[in-house]
């Protein structure tokens, strides 16, 4: 039986603008492409958010906040006909250490194990380098977008000697380049 690919997608920058710990309803804008190119991947891949959420553990919005919000998110997409299968979280600060927050790759075992992935036909796209380092570290291929926060982050990617698999400036291209890879 043939594993399924994901597509591991960061959230804020990524998919939709960063508003800087974006909770509010009225602040979700998703970024230009994005739905386009879901469509197009959407017969090969199974789509999941992976997200860092320190806003939570900073105190400067609730779980349940996330939860409304990204919930919000999720059915604007399905309303376009497109499945996000499962939202990963981590809530705390990068001070915490905790195995939650990327890069770490707790959450990359749920993902293969829960969803039957073969993560080596995978692909992360961030807007991080942190992003980038998690896609690595999982074993996926890697798209660095520098839309969101990804465009003052290149030197970043550079001094940490992180080479992601495609660099591009907005989703569509992204997927596109990605379609084209082999």
């Amino acid at each position: 039986m043939t594993k399924n690919k994901a597509l591991i997608l960061d959230r804020d920058g990524t998919i939709i603008e960063d508003k800087n710990y974006a909770y509010k309803l009225e602040d979700l804008e998703l970024l230009p492409g994005v739905i386009d190119g879901l469509k197009i991947l959407q017969e090969e891949f199974i789509f999941f958010i992976v997200t860092n959420q320190s806003g939570i553990g900073r105190g400067y919005y609730t779980e349940e906040d996330f939860h409304e919000f990204n919930n919000h998110l999720v059915q604007v997409l399905k309303n376009e006909n497109i499945d996000i299968i499962k939202t990963y979280f981590c809530p705390h600060l990068r001070e915490d250490n905790c195995d939650c927050r990327k890069p770490k790759t707790k959450f990359i075992r749920g993902i293969i194990n829960e969803f039957d992935v073969d993560i080596k036909e995978s692909w992360m796209f961030g807007d991080h380098p942190s992003d980038i380092q998690f896609g690595i570290n999982a074993g996926c291929k890697t798209v660095f977008l520098t839309t969101g926060h990804g465009g003052n982050h290149i030197a970043d990617l550079k001094s940490l000697k992180l080479k992601p698999t495609i660099i591009s400036n907005d989703f569509l291209s992204a997927v596109k380049e990605l379609l084209n890879f082999k």
